[in-house]
């Protein structure tokens, strides 16, 4: 007999991430080496062998924590046996592990386990299997230090042939950087400059004599009510179970006040007739929740939040996000800062002449979104494979540095649409920056189908549901995130440039 598992209390960002941690029946003591040690004897029913030789024919794998080192070994393998039928597969429950525990003085270094290929079990049948699960620790002393033991785990995805693709994507979209730079440079040298020191010497225009290009439409290119402003912070810290998501809870929920002095301030200066309303876009992290557990309950999923960590998620919304928001609000509304718009608004909007087909919105916004997202592609690649795949991601410098460029080029790409938008005599460009600039999600969102079906053994309803709406949320976040770069960017070059002219 054995101890009965005893599961472990998880903190909110472990119950977050789908971890149900419990007690393991091997007895490992510090420096004391075992073999062939007795875990479990186990009659294993028919329904049991079954669901094991399910779990072996998907690849399943043990995790497991010692010392708040992760271990995996897979629980079975598929035997072939040189034929091709695969009703003639055998299907191998794997019976003994093997520890190997490497230390350093009073500390554990590394933990590495293993399966031993000559103890197993046949579950091809359907019929009750009696089982001795066993295992042997070995200890082995190493000059690493403390220190250093989590270098292992990153040494994946930091090995010079991973970082040569790296620093490669990061050339490319440097280059790409240095091109939109070096156009948009030109064309402010031989054009927008040209176009401001021509309309900023024609003081008095004849009555003949008309306004013409992004001049012409200065009195309605700031006629808008609307702000859309999100605070999107994270800390990355994958060696720590559930600190992510935890940092992610927490961070969200102090930037609140940020949030709300920021869009109300904004609001207000666009003359909003009700600010309490606007507060009313911070339901996003809401559908975050409802997507995690809806409909996950009924097939009793970890990745499906108990009621318990979901009223606890509710309760930091109601009594500390809300608040500190609401309270962001009111300094927002008492800033009495105004919106000085460079040149004076008229009250009836110009006519906007017809544009050709790809002056579209859904032109500009393939245009806008293809090009930060050719930044991002092998990043997003990496991610996944981390996020739904057993890859660790840990370049998180090259990760900051590749965000920066994304902000960059999508801020540059808003400002050239922008421009063309206004010369084309269309003043309608608040909507139309914020949707280009996040376009950019949508693309991600698309890269979501390329990798479910190329790149996962998903399938299911369950399993869809669960991928497409996770992804959703976090598309969103990044479609507003990058929406707002793009609309910041052309509102800064728009009061330059209206700013630098003379107009009646």
């Amino acid at each position: 007999m054995t101890d009965p598992v005893k599961e472990k209390k998880e903190t909110l960002g472990e119950v977050l991430n789908g971890d149900r941690l419990v007690s393991a029946p091997y007895k490992i003591d510090f420096l004391v080496d075992k073999y062939s040690q007795v875990a479990c004897r186990k009659m294993l029913t028919k329904e049991e062998v079954s669901r094991f030789r399910n779990a072996v024919v998907k690849d399943y794998f043990i995790q497991m924590y010692f010392d708040d080192l992760p271990i995996k070994a897979f629980i079975g393998k598929t035997d072939h046996g040189g034929v091709v039928e695969q009703i003639q597969y055998k299907y191998l429950l794997f019976k003994h592990l093997h520890f190997h525990i490497f230390f350093n003085k009073d500390r554990v270094i590394e933990v590495a386990v293993r399966t031993d290929p000559q103890f197993f079990v046949d579950i091809s049948e359907d019929k009750e299997v009696d089982v001795e699960f066993m295992y042997t620790v070995n200890w082995k002393e190493i000059q690493i230090p403390f220190e250093k033991r989590m270098e292992r785990y990153s040494l994946s995805s930091t090995l010079p042939r991973h970082l040569e693709i790296h620093w490669f994507a990061i050339m490319n979209s440097c280059v790409t950087i240095v091109l939109l730079v070096g156009c948009f440079v030109t064309f402010y040298i031989r054009v927008l400059k040209k176009d401001i020191m021509k309309y900023a010497q024609d003081e008095e225009l004849s009555d003949n004599q008309e306004e013409t290009g992004w001049k012409y439409i200065h009195g309605d290119v700031f006629r808008m009510v609307f702000v859309l402003i999100l605070g999107l912070a994270g800390i990355f810290y994958p060696y720590n179970r559930g600190r992510l998501l935890t940092a992610l809870v927490v961070i969200y929920a102090i930037t609140s006040v940020i949030a709300g002095y920021t869009a109300v301030s904004f609001y207000c200066q666009l003359e909003g007739p009700n600010w309490v309303y606007n507060l009313g876009i911070y339901f996003y992290n809401g559908l975050c929740v409802l997507m995690r557990s809806l409909g996950f309950w009924v097939d009793r999923v970890t990745a499906a939040l108990p009621l318990g960590t979901i009223a606890l998620i509710f309760l930091i919304w109601i009594f500390f996000a809300s608040p500190l928001l609401l309270l962001g609000g009111i300094a927002g509304k008492n800033s009495k800062s105004e919106f000085h718009a460079p040149c004076r608004t008229s009250k009836c909007p110009r006519e906007i002449p017809t544009l050709r087909w790809y002056r579209g919105l859904l032109p500009q916004m393939a245009l806008a979104g293809v090009l930060p997202f050719g930044v991002i592609y092998l990043e997003i690649y990496y991610i996944f494979a981390s996020i739904w795949g057993h890859r660790v991601y840990s370049t998180y410098g090259i990760l900051c540095i590749v965000f920066v460029l994304l902000l960059v080029v999508t801020a540059f790409v808003a400002l050239a649409l922008t421009y063309f938008l206004l010369a084309a005599e269309d003043h309608e460009w608040w909507w139309r920056s914020f949707l280009c600039g996040g376009s950019t999600g949508l693309f991600i969102y698309g890269y979501c189908f390329y990798y479910y079906f190329t790149r996962t053994d998903m399938n299911g309803l369950l399993q869809s549901s669960f991928f497409f709406g996770y992804m959703a949320c976090i598309c969103y976040g990044i479609f507003l995130m990058l929406g707002t770069v793009g609309f910041r960017a052309s509102l800064v070059f728009i009061r330059y440039i209206y700013g630098s002219i003379k107009c009646e």
